[in-house]
């Protein structure tokens, strides 16, 4: 059988509809000839007879009145799916905006983003580079679509689900005494010596302390609002820190700082996807949660659903004092 053409069923409906083919040419503004050509062509095309024709008027057979019925369900259908395409556009060409905490806008986002954009050219992406508690501001009050956080605290009032993992290891300068140590640190020897700490709110810095607890750290050597700038600290001999693997992993590699090994091995901890309820799991927001979740081989939870992140326990095996 050929292939149907939907124009084709429109006019067969409206010639159901208004029984006349004067009164459908008008409705589908075509001329009368071409609805008479029309209604033929599909019954030469069918082997059915859609119409009686009489002097007085044309009505549907019983066959024309079961075509239409089925014609009726897949305009329907087509118009649905068209409707749906148009929607899916308008939101793939719409803006999305994220906020990030610092870790991961500078060393995970980007690829993620530029991911997205491989995907659709169209769609226009704004990223915010901020600690973990500006993120969940931001995201509860609608400012962004979506967050990444790196923080322990749970995302109050929020849907949150694991995208990644890190871990946080300890650096110092070359020359500081730890430089040379063998032995792994223990938490009260983290807690007792004065770091140099990303700020109040940042994740880095609350994962560390929800790992040294129920220690009383002593306060920071120093206090400094992005990375790069601690980094910079401890290549100074303010002393040590602790940051991210993928922060220090170019000053390892190029030896201007060394890893110091830590009792029980690394401090792990979760990176988070945050949103407000009701996130659209066709839009891209959604989509960018799942090809980060991708990337690291996770599997996001759907909008509808809460994790709970709980952060590991960073000391297997060992005392959180000594």
């Amino acid at each position: 059988m050929a292939e149907v053409d939907l124009s084709l069923l429109r006019v067969i409906v409206a010639v159901m509809d208004h029984h006349s083919m004067g009164a459908t040419a008008r409705a589908l503004d075509m001329a009368q000839p071409n609805v008479s050509r029309a209604v033929a062509r599909a019954e030469r095309m069918w082997r059915l007879r859609l119409l009686d024709r009489s002097p007085t008027g044309s009505r549907p057979t019983p066959e024309g009145r079961a075509v239409a019925e089925r014609a009726r369900r897949v305009l329907a259908e087509y118009d649905g799916f068209t409707t749906e395409i148009e929607k899916l556009r308008l939101e793939w060409t719409q803006h999305v905006k994220v906020a990030a905490s610092v870790t991961v806008a500078e060393y995970l986002a980007p690829t993620w983003l530029s991911r997205l954009r491989d995907s659709h050219p169209g769609l226009e992406l704004q990223l915010f580079a901020c600690n973990s508690a500006e993120v969940m501001r931001r995201t509860r009050r609608g400012v962004v679509d979506v967050g990444f956080v790196e923080s322990p605290d749970p995302a109050e009032g929020l849907r949150e689900t694991v995208v990644a993992r890190d871990r946080l290891e300890v650096v110092v300068a070359p020359l500081h005494p730890w430089g040379q140590r063998s032995e792994p640190l223990t938490a009260a020897e983290l807690a007792a010596t004065p770091l140099v700490m990303r700020e109040e709110g940042s994740g880095t810095r609350r994962t560390l302390l929800a790992a040294l607890a129920p220690l009383v750290p002593v306060p920071p050597a120093m206090e400094l609002s992005s990375n790069a700038a601690v980094l910079g600290a401890v290549r100074a001999g303010v002393g040590p820190a602790v940051l991210s693997a993928l922060a220090v992993a170019a000053e390892v590699e190029r030896e201007n700082l060394v890893r110091v090994p830590v009792f029980g091995g690394v401090l792990d901890r979760d990176l988070r996807a945050v949103w407000r309820a009701g996130l659209d799991t066709d839009g891209a927001a959604w989509h960018l949660v799942e090809l980060a979740a991708h990337a690291h081989r996770a599997t996001p939870f759907s909008p509808d659903r809460t994790a709970r992140a709980r952060p590991a326990d960073p000391w297997p095996g060992g005392p959180r004092s000594r």
